[in-house]
């Protein structure tokens, strides 16, 4: 089976490099109509200019796909909806949503100004939630959509240095936990890709041979699967580079219950290794289903 996206439309942001070049290009070989966003800014998000989404719309173009260019900033809601009103004044509507935009202004915590945490943030979960919020209404309305979030291992497992960058990479975990509870029923679905690649944001920590292992282009396949209509997966979290693919999950373990009584501070440090214990574990679904579990229900 070929899976192909005629007649659908899609945005990708943060499209003009990386990452989002490789999920714009992939999407219009196989169909798609594509908003190629980018500001065309740094790394660090300062500057901009049209190049950098210019020339993937041309290269979708050269290669007999449809394609244009938006160089709106996603940190803004304003500029964020414009995305989404260049998807429809262009194209007459959107189906598919990729979240990819981001900068990176690492620091250690005690380095790191109030201004770099906040944009970071802005861009990665701001940006998301502003883009996303954009098209909702149209994705509920057609009762169609696929929407995919760019999360990071920075994130999920933690990296030095990158603070803002992996709160906000988190953030858009529980984004996606939550509005997959609304988007389901309409046929608007929601996933989080986690990816390892070799891009501008990670060029300068890596080795030529480490950087050709991690062509963006090996992650877009798993970005493109998300996007079709035989995904009917949501609200989870997909880790994609190297050839690799491989869900990742939350679990939880069986812990201990202190019944009867009040529970002290000495029940937690008597019973911390059985807490702690994740030899067997609880996989949830909704906050509901854990707390349930928690109240004993």
């Amino acid at each position: 089976m070929t899976i192909r996206f005629d007649n659908r439309v899609a945005i990708v942001t943060g499209a003009g490099n990386g990452l989002g070049r490789a999920h714009a290009l992939l999407l219009a070989s196989r169909g798609a109509r594509v908003v190629v966003n980018d500001p065309g800014g740094a790394v660090d998000g300062k500057g901009g200019n049209h190049a950098a989404a210019d020339k993937v719309v041309a290269e979708i173009k050269a290669a007999g796909g449809s394609a244009v260019a938006n160089y709106d900033s996603v940190a803004e809601a304003k500029s964020a909806a414009n995305i989404v009103k260049t998807a429809v004044d262009t194209f007459g509507t959107v189906d598919i949503v990729v979240n990819n935009a981001g900068v990176l202004r690492d620091k250690t915590f005690h380095n790191m100004t109030v201004e770099d945490f906040d944009f970071v943030v802005k861009v990665h979960f701001l940006g998301t939630a502003y883009v996303t919020h954009a098209a909702w209404p149209i994705l509920r309305a057609k009762a169609y959509g696929r929407v995919v979030v760019t999360s990071s291992n920075s994130g999920i497992y933690g990296n030095f240095g990158q603070s803002n960058y992996g709160g906000a990479k988190l953030a858009v975990v529980g984004f996606m936990n939550a509005l997959r509870l609304e988007g389901q029923k309409y046929n608007v679905l929601i996933n989080a890709l986690a990816p390892v690649a070799g891009t501008r944001m990670t060029e300068s920590l890596m080795t030529p041979e480490m950087l050709a292992r991690l062509d963006p282009s090996f992650v877009s396949p798993m970005v493109a699967y998300l996007c079709s209509e035989q995904c009917q997966r949501t609200g989870e979290i997909w880790s994609a580079g190297a050839g690799y693919f491989a869900r990742i999950e939350y679990r939880e373990a069986p812990g201990v219950r202190i019944a009867g009584r009040a529970p002290t501070i000495e029940d937690v440090a008597d019973n911390i290794e059985k807490i702690a214990d994740l030899s067997t574990t609880k996989v949830y679904r909704t906050s509901s289903e854990e707390v349930a579990a928690v109240v004993g229900s």
